[in-house]
């Protein structure tokens, strides 16, 4: 990870709720960046001698993918007012890759009173693989609006219980599936999801159930200790570092 810059070519409304942002002079390393990693930005002044502090902390942003430009897409809510010509400090790329088994076939994706935006980066990926994905919104996710997602993306609104039709099946068919919450008490929502998991399934095995994490990040690259997660047998993990998606068979969850 490293600090680059880049500006803001332009803005884009996807939905009611959210933007794309298009970053141009992006520096190299980003534009490899991988489905799972994100960045940390901060807006900046054209002049150097200025800097801005407010807020303190940078935010996180979520890559989406690239424009036939070239251009990097970002994720926003609409309630955040940028402009083209904006430019930005970033600190990128923040954390690891998403790990998909080999024989991947079939990906379900759920979204629980949280947006899908960390999620919907690893749809083109998918499809270029040609592995189907479903895309379950559940809670306050079920106002998220798909019609820019790729056709060939199923997407089932559940309630706020957790439930969606055909939910057996679908976990029975998933050979992974990707979790991401909201993000008030994330431990114990993920508990929640991994409660619902193993009853449906009575048994969830290594490298099938996966939470995508979204701390807060003073740092980056876990110095501050910041966004420790305790893990079995294990040292507690930086999520800036090793997450944001841990296999949540491994973490300690409330009631797990």
């Amino acid at each position: 990870m490293k600090e680059t810059s880049a500006y803001i070519e332009r803005v884009r409304q996807i939905n009611s709720d959210y933007q794309h942002l298009e970053l141009a002079a992006v520096d190299e390393s980003l534009q490899r960046i991988k489905p799972g990693q994100s960045l940390l930005v901060r807006q900046v002044d054209r002049n150097p001698e200025i800097e801005h502090w407010d807020p303190y902390l940078r935010e996180h942003w979520w890559p989406v993918g690239f424009t036939a430009n070239n251009t990097l897409l970002i994720e926003r809510p609409m309630t955040q007012r940028y402009e083209p010509g904006q430019f930005l400090s970033i600190l990128g790329p923040v954390g690891e890759n998403y790990k998909f088994r080999k024989s991947l076939r079939n990906v379900l994706l759920v979204a629980y009173d949280a947006a899908p935006t960390p999620l919907t980066i690893m749809l083109p990926l998918l499809l270029k693989n040609k592995i189907s994905a479903t895309l379950v919104l559940l809670g306050e996710a079920r106002s998220y609006e798909t019609t820019h997602l790729p056709p060939e993306i199923e997407v089932v609104r559940g309630d706020d219980k957790m439930s969606w039709e055909g939910q057996v099946m679908t976990l029975g068919w998933a050979d992974q599936v990707f979790v991401v919450v909201g993000q008030d008490d994330e431990l114990y929502r993920f508990g929640q999801v991994f409660a619902l998991i193993r009853e449906k399934r009575l048994d969830i095995p290594e490298n099938y159930l996966f939470g995508i994490f979204q701390p807060i990040m003073p740092c980056g690259i876990g110095a501050c200790h910041a966004c420790l997660l305790r893990v079995k047998g294990d040292a507690p993990q930086p999520l800036c570092v090793k997450g944001p998606a841990f296999d949540l068979t491994q973490v300690i969850l409330p009631n797990s």
